[in-house]
């Protein structure tokens, strides 16, 4: 295992989260040093060690011009050199801290992903048995509209980067698996308390799910906000979840 990581990370205490098979070779790795965590993929650091050596001060100066410059200029267009001035640091400094604007850019999105779940009701997940799996399933799409309107200023970049189908495909692509393993927990659930039809395959309903949410993303952005009206939206889907789209007689 040591050969995918540089020399000077061999020192870390290493916990292995398999959330991919190994046929799929991407693994992810958390490494754990000096109370800080990185993120590996393919034995990759994003960001570069050296973000997380420095003063917390300035690496939330940072993260916040990245916000700030991500939110008014799509990421083709948005500069590193705006982000470097604002954040108070060289143009040479940044790429000490990431490989390049991509590598930032995935990492922001990353921490919005880690936010955002933390707007799902933790009662919900840590007690799932005491809920139906329609009742946590809406629960997963209400807590995108609460976090939505509690956090406006990170919208504009979600917008924009669904708005790039491309770079949508790539940065959200790497959390899809995630995705399908989070609903095929809730649909196992679900099977055992008697409320998914037992002859259903559950790995490929998972995936719909994903591939749905995704969808979905188009239709409550359309207007460029996201709102409890939305939720309209969001009812009527979960509906044809339930009850399927045949007419019932």
């Amino acid at each position: 295992m040591k050969k995918f990581f540089p020399k000077e990370v061999f020192d870390i205490k290493i916990t292995i989260d398999y959330n991919m098979t190994e046929d799929s070779y991407e693994y992810r790795f958390i490494l754990i040093k000096l109370d800080h965590s990185y993120t590996v993929r393919m034995g990759k650091i994003l960001p570069k060690e050296t973000f997380f050596n420095l003063p917390e001060e300035k690496r939330e100066r940072v993260i916040e011009a990245a916000i700030e410059e991500f939110a008014a200029y799509p990421f083709h267009q948005a500069r590193i050199t705006a982000i470097a001035d604002n954040a108070g640091i060289a143009k040479g400094s940044f790429y000490q801290y990431f490989e390049d604007k991509k590598d930032l850019y995935k990492y922001l999105i990353e921490i919005i992903v880690e936010k955002k779940l933390k707007y799902i009701n933790q009662d919900m997940m840590v007690n799932r048995e005491r809920y139906s799996f329609f009742e946590l399933l809406r629960e997963v799409y209400l807590s995108g509209i609460r976090f939505a309107k509690e956090n406006s200023r990170l919208l504009p970049i979600g917008l924009m980067l669904v708005n790039d189908k491309e770079l949508c495909r790539e940065i959200l692509g790497e959390y899809e698996d995630k995705s399908t393993d989070f609903f095929l927990l809730l649909l196992k659930q679900g099977r055992t308390e008697g409320a998914i039809d037992p002859t259903i395959d559950l790995i490929l309903i998972s995936k719909m799910l994903t591939s749905i949410s995704y969808s979905l993303t188009d239709f409550v952005y359309e207007d460029g906000k996201l709102d409890l009206d939305d939720m309209e939206i969001i009812d009527q889907m979960l509906y044809i979840i339930e009850n399927g789209i045949k007419k019932r007689r």
